[in-house]
């Protein structure tokens, strides 16, 4: 058998020898005791490997007695064709030789991680390779024999008789089409109801359910990671977050040294609070970033165990390499875990505990983003999973991806429409005490000035009063400088009783306490009594007032507060002798178009910059012109003029160039008689 002095042979065999060597040297191992390792190519399956281990089967057996290593490689473009009887051959090598096992076992090693189990493991056994027990060498040997002895000739089966029925040579297609039509038929019940709903725990529950009855699994789950957007409560409210990652994930796992990590549930809450104990901030931070918990399970039967129920508490965390690897759309097939996890024997306890044997995990993947994994395990047996599990599993998991993206689309839609309504009420409610205080500002302003404005009244029309008559006296019993004094007086208390009664008026408007005295009224007489009150003072001021009436006499009569349409055309008026130069003119025109009065005042004054517009009605605002200081006011005579116009439901415009003049037009509809 043995064909070189190395210990060693290399031949093609059949891809059904190869397996039963194999099978061979794990029935060997089991004679040589405990402390012996016995690896396959199974123990790759959760890990990304090069190109050339994918086409490599092993079976490696290492203890201090006996080691031994069965090697085989497919040719470049065969392959097993998988439940038909027909197999491919593979270039096999069986050796005994120390260095050729110790070399694989490093090369093997340097797959893995170098802080996670299986690397800590290889590198132990590598150091533990010793030459081969003589009694356990022969005692191979002869098993070996016994097994060829053993072995029937190999002979050609003959095709079926052509006249045996055709349905016994078409029943395996016939079977593959029919459980073909029935997956697909499933996954469209799911479409259809991904497409229908957007209740997500339903979606979840009944595709888990009808995946797991179908392919007849032992347990379905989905487990969501933590940092994934969509709230969990939603799920169901037992969630346990899991830091194990072979019983969800298969990923590899780190060595806690010396840390202790494990998570806990509040049940009164149902939430999930950490409890820890840890050395190194990083592990607690990478549980953070790639740990998760399962939302949802289906089980065959009670009797297997629950894992929404368990809470994991030994030493292992999670790695952003295996996480990403899923990430990039990476699927886990494990046959069998007592093989996979040969070295994990921590990770591998807690397996059995769990009851899983076999499992199956596709990533739920949208927009390149990991929401999480659906998980297949079998409890009892190991599982070969064929391709048409995966391929199912694989859709099926798309499809939860869907319904996942619709259901965080639908959250995040709701809780941005939330968020305005909460800014709209938010923002209303304070509107509303901006303006109440608004409102009570304005109020107590207008009260205090119309109290402080009242209380000036009687003793400047004392001032006024007696100033007035003392300058009526004989001209003997005053001197010339005390008649000036007294005419600063008089003309001061003159202004300062204007400024009160503007006031007066615009706090009893603000107020709405304000009535027009409705009457029919002559629109010339007013416009003529309005400039005779002002001819005295443009003279002096040396300017020429002018009358430009363009209205029919037939339509003079005219309704409404006769009062303060005239105070409305004396205000116009006295401001626009107030800002024109010397020679200059103001003119007020007056006519009727329908059932409204038109007054107009030009002026031939310093103008207005069109900046400065939208301030001119406004209470207590003085323009910047060049004879703001000589012509000193409040600012009140404009905004009580507007006050007034409004008051009738009328509408007042201004048209301004600088230095050319200002024309202010006043709209002011008849009103109507109130009948007592």
């Amino acid at each position: 058998m043995l064909s070189s002095p190395d210990l060693s042979f290399s031949r093609t065999l059949p891809i059904v020898v190869f397996n039963q060597l194999g099978e061979l040297l794990e029935q060997m191992a089991q004679t040589v005791g405990s402390a012996v390792l016995i690896l396959t190519e199974a123990a790759l399956v959760r890990i990304c490997i090069p190109v050339e281990w994918q086409r490599q089967r092993f079976t490696l057996v290492v203890s201090e007695q006996f080691s031994v290593l069965l090697v085989g490689t497919f040719e470049q473009g065969s392959r097993e064709t998988e439940g038909q009887g027909i197999y491919s051959e593979i270039n096999a090598q069986l050796t005994f030789n120390l260095e050729a096992i110790a070399s694989f076992v490093y090369e093997l090693r340097d797959l893995f991680e170098c802080d996670s189990y299986t690397h800590q493991n290889l590198e132990r056994y590598q150091q533990i390779i010793r030459p081969n027990d003589a009694t356990l060498q022969s005692q191979f040997t002869l098993l070996l024999l016994e097994y060829l002895l053993t072995q029937p000739n190999q002979e050609i089966i003959a095709s079926p008789s052509p006249v045996g029925p055709a349905v016994y040579i078409c029943q395996p297609v016939e079977d593959a089409l029919k459980k073909q039509i029935s997956q697909e038929r499933l996954l469209n019940q799911v479409t259809t109801q991904i497409r229908k709903s957007l209740d997500l725990p339903v979606i979840m529950a009944t595709a888990i359910t009808q995946v797991r009855e179908f392919l007849e699994l032992d347990r379905l789950v989905i487990y969501k990671f933590e940092g994934s957007q969509v709230n969990s409560k939603q799920y169901q409210s037992d969630t346990i977050p899991l830091n194990e990652t072979a019983l969800t994930t298969g990923m590899e796992l780190s060595v806690c040294k010396p840390a202790e990590i494990y998570f806990s549930i509040h049940e009164n809450q149902g939430e999930h609070s950490p409890s820890v104990s840890v050395n190194n901030q990083t592990l607690l931070e990478d549980y953070q970033r790639y740990g998760g918990y399962i939302v949802y399970e289906a089980r065959a039967r009670d009797a297997i165990t629950s894992v929404l129920n368990y809470t994991e508490k030994n030493c292992f965390v999670r790695t952003s390499q295996c996480w990403e690897k899923y990430q990039q759309g990476f699927t886990l097939a494990v046959d069998d875990v007592e093989k996979t996890y040969a070295l994990e024997e921590c990770l591998l306890n807690f397996l059995r505990e769990c009851q899983v044997r076999a499992k199956f995990a596709a990533p739920i993947m949208f927009e390149d983003k990991l929401w999480g994994l659906l998980i297949a395990h079998q409890c009892d047996e190991p599982h070969q999973w064929n391709d048409s599990e995966k391929t199912l599993l694989v859709a099926i998991a798309e499809q939860l991806a869907i319904a996942i993206h619709q259901a965080e689309l639908m959250q995040t839609l709701t809780q941005e429409k939330q968020n305005l309504e909460q800014r709209v009420i938010e923002r209303t409610m304070a509107l509303r005490d901006a303006l109440l205080a608004a409102e009570a500002a304005s109020r107590i302003r207008s009260e205090f000035l119309a109290t402080i404005s009242h209380e000036l009244l009687t003793p400047l029309t004392y001032v006024i009063g007696m100033s007035s008559t003392l300058l009526r006296w004989p001209l003997g019993e005053l001197s010339q400088r005390q008649r000036g004094y007294l005419q600063t007086i008089h003309d001061s208390g003159e202004h300062l009783l204007e400024m009160i009664n503007d006031i007066l008026d615009l706090s009893q408007i603000e107020a709405g306490k304000t009535a027009l005295n409705i009457s029919e009224f002559s629109l010339v007489k007013v416009a003529e009594n309005a400039l005779k009150s002002l001819r005295k003072k443009a003279a002096s001021e040396q300017i020429n007032l002018i009358l430009d009436l363009q209205i029919d006499p037939r339509r003079d009569r005219f309704i409404g507060d006769a009062e303060r349409v005239e105070q409305i055309l004396w205000n116009l008026l006295t401001n626009a002798i107030k800002f024109t130069p010397e020679s200059g003119s103001v003119t007020l025109r007056l006519w009727v178009e329908d059932d409204t009065a038109i007054f107009q005042v030009e002026d031939t004054g310093i103008g207005i910059p069109e900046e400065q517009l939208p301030l001119l009605f406004e209470k207590f605002q003085q323009l910047d012109t060049p004879y703001r200081r000589r012509y000193e006011g409040t600012g009140l005579g404009l905004a009580l003029t507007k006050q007034l116009v409004q008051l009738h439901r009328g509408r007042i415009e201004v048209e301004s160039t600088v230095s050319i003049g200002s024309i202010f037009t006043v709209w002011i509809p008849t009103q109507a008689r109130v009948v007592n």
